[in-house]
């Protein structure tokens, strides 16, 4: 008999205890659940998501880096760079402040290359300006990758610092989060797990870059970043697709150069991320006194997050038939603007774009993705309508980011930071564009035409492959992991 109550309780005590664990697990869900829907929509903060004021201007100036060859091997091959040669002399003639913001700012790499050491350069022009100028206000805002998340500390701004230069880490946390089932894990267990210590994990960037810690790690992969790059002084603003980051030295890259009270546009859009950083400090960066021209042949605007895909849409769904769009793009996956493209093709405008393969990442072999299956979507769904050229990368990557649509007799310009990816355009990373209207008559028209051309028609070099170069047909379970991916946002462009 006594037998027979033991076993009765110690099925009593199983039951009770599956019922708290799964009391538990309810309760975890919920709360993971929660963690989603509040990260993902949660309210971005003040000042992100910017428009500026619509200026005009004639001083508008078009910088580029190419890296091109003779043929696919990389014979003959030769760099043209261009923009932080202007970077650099904007520092030489700044008189009152220099503002910078940029993503990735390193000199390490895995590649048999030369690479320009933009890292170091652009360093030792900023410490010397600061030197010259103590009390000049210098601020150069950056994304934590920087510093391995924590795991080390940047040799450059470290330097920059010891000169007396603000160096601003920008805080991630407040930002959406784009990878909502990943970073419901990281919120509710992985974010607790960080013990210190030494970094142990290989730094994806590089063998050679300072190893990262497990909670760095963790926190990388939320995937979300500071993207922006430009610089700000009282003489002029740039907005540019490339890095201070030797490796990436030749990247292709489009940049403009502006100045005017388009600056204060600038500056006040960075000014809200160093003081949201900082935790509402109400810091003041300086700005401009410049008169507001009432007339001039181009509109200008400071755009950021998810303004450059307002005005985008609204570009891409006014264009008719005889007018056109041309794209040179690092990546484009936005499901939004992959209809808005398609859909213009079907209205008769003529669409092309010249598109990085994503075939490497500074050495290492890529799976193509996102480019690839999305122009065989894109060709497919217009009935090949939309014409599609891979950038020759014999070194590096086509890192642009340059959108133009011809229409009612003007060039419609976006350029800057922003991927056409959900992740740049929706509200997740800070990114910034400048965007331009230029009449299609102009100068700047004229030298945006001949950009375009030279790399589509291969005029002195090979730029451009055919789109069978690296286009293959994907097979239905290709098409079901890469519609899984998208769908659960578990990507990293």
């Amino acid at each position: 008999m006594a037998k027979k109550k033991d076993k009765t309780k110690r099925k009593w005590l199983s039951r009770t205890q599956k019922h708290i664990l799964l009391a538990v697990l309810v309760i975890y869900l919920m709360v993971y659940v929660a963690e989603i829907i509040y990260h993902t929509y949660k309210p971005l903060p003040e000042g992100v998501d910017y428009a500026g004021a619509v200026h005009k201007t004639d001083d508008v100036k078009m910088l580029t880096d190419l890296t091109y060859a003779q043929n696919q091997k990389g014979d003959g091959m030769r760099h043209e760079l261009y923009i932080f040669d202007e970077v650099y002399s904007m520092i030489d003639d700044a008189d009152e402040f220099i503002i910078l913001d940029m993503f990735l700012m390193d000199h390490y790499t895995d590649e048999p290359y030369d690479f320009p050491k933009i890292a170091e350069t652009l360093t030792h022009k900023l410490v010397q300006k600061k030197t010259a100028h103590p009390d000049m206000p210098i601020v150069f805002i950056t994304d934590p990758l920087n510093t391995g998340y924590g795991s080390y500390e940047s040799k450059w701004f470290s330097k920059l610092a010891d000169a007396g230069v603000e160096v601003v880490y920008t805080d991630l946390e407040p930002l959406r989060d784009s990878m909502p089932l990943y970073s419901g894990l990281y919120r509710t267990i992985f974010r607790w797990g960080d013990i210190g210590g030494k970094g142990w994990i290989p730094n994806a960037m590089s063998s050679e870059a300072p190893k990262f810690r497990l909670a760095s790690y963790v926190e990388l992969l939320n995937v979300k970043s500071n993207h922006r790059k430009m610089i700000a002084t009282d003489k002029a603003g740039l907005v540019t697709s490339g890095n201070p980051h030797n490796a990436s030295g030749f990247h292709g890259n489009v940049a403009f150069k502006v100045s005017g009270p388009i600056i204060n546009d600038m500056v006040e859009a960075e000014e809200a991320v160093v003081n949201y950083t900082k935790e509402e400090s109400g810091q003041t960066l300086p700005r401009v006194e410049a008169d507001e021209p009432e007339d001039g042949e181009y509109a200008i605007q400071y755009l950021t997050e998810k303004k450059v895909k307002d005005v985008l849409m609204e570009q891409l769904a006014a264009a008719k038939e005889g007018d056109r769009i041309r794209m040179g793009m690092f990546f484009i996956a936005e499901p939004d603007v992959v209809k808005a493209v398609t859909e213009a093709a079907d209205r008769g405008v003529e669409v092309k774009l010249i598109l990085d393969p994503n075939q490497n990442s500074f050495g290492n072999e890529k799976s193509g993705l996102p480019n690839r299956p999305v122009v065989q979507k894109l060709v497919e769904d217009s009935g090949g309508r939309i014409e599609v050229r891979w950038y020759n990368t014999v070194v590096g990557q086509f890192h642009t980011k340059l959108v133009m649509i011809e229409r009612a007799g003007n060039v419609h310009v976006l350029n800057g930071s922003s991927n056409l990816t959900e992740r740049t355009l929706d509200n997740y990373n800070l990114e910034n564009d400048l965007y331009i209207t230029a009449p299609a008559d102009s100068g700047l028209s004229d030298e945006l035409d001949a950009y375009f051309t030279r790399l589509w028609d291969n005029e002195d070099a090979m730029y451009t492959l055919d789109i069978d170069e690296y286009q293959s047909k994907l097979t239905r379970p290709q098409r079901i992991i890469y519609a899984l991916q998208e769908w659960l946002k578990l990507t990293s462009y």
